[in-house]
């Protein structure tokens, strides 16, 4: 298991230095919509003392986007990846953000301590059992009233988009991943007692929003 996880790791800090290409031709001119669309679901507004967790950040756009509107907030961007927060810190010239290195299965931070835990467009690439522990663990960190927003695809429609979608997969393990986008809330509220769904206004991508209680 060691040495998969550390093949995965040299695969994603070679791939930070194309992330953010392939993200803009996969998603166009969608992906600022998604990424406003998540960020406007956190019901954080008027809140003192926010603190925001993004799970497998990448790049670190998502949570740099929560930064910009909540600047205020303590704002953590964590990925197992150091090439991919390197990329993050990069981006960062303003200094808005901490990176944590570490593994989504195994949160380095103590119990209900988030008010917003999310993750966009990565829980999908995780393996199933990694998969759910990743999930009990964002459950774990999350205060009480707090809330995990999970940001994933929805299967493409476009021939061509589709392929991007399927060969992303493809490097990933594409039965589990396939599975796994189209099993809806199903694999969310066998962890979580409240999960309600959304989409964004195009409808390319699904928000899960998750409750502890």
């Amino acid at each position: 298991m060691a040495k998969l996880r550390t093949g995965r790791q040299k695969f994603y800090n070679v791939f930070s230095y194309f992330y953010d290409f392939f993200i803009q031709i996969h998603s166009g001119h969608h992906q600022d919509e998604t990424r406003r669309f998540l960020v406007d679901s956190a019901p954080i507004a008027g809140t003192t003392q926010v603190r925001i967790l993004d799970i497998c950040c990448g790049t670190g756009s998502v949570i740099l986007s929560f930064a910009k509107k909540y600047p205020d907030a303590l704002a953590i961007g964590y990925d197992f990846s150091a090439g991919m927060l390197q990329k993050a810190k990069e981006k960062d010239a303003a200094k808005t953000i901490r990176l944590v290195n570490g593994d989504a299965a195994n949160l380095s931070f103590v119990d209900d301590c988030f008010d917003i835990v999310c993750c966009s467009h990565a829980l999908y690439e995780l393996k199933g059992q990694v998969r759910t522990e990743a999930l009990r663990e964002m459950k774990r960190v999350l205060k009480p009233e707090g809330q995990v927003l999970i940001m994933e695809h929805e299967v493409p429609r476009h021939p061509v988009v589709k392929v991007l979608f399927y060969v992303r997969m493809l490097m990933m393990g594409p039965t589990d991943a396939r599975e796994f986008v189209k099993q809806g809330i199903s694999p969310f509220t066998k962890i979580f007692p409240d999960v309600t769904l959304s989409h964004t206004p195009s409808g390319k991508s699904k928000l899960v929003i998750c409750r502890k209680t």
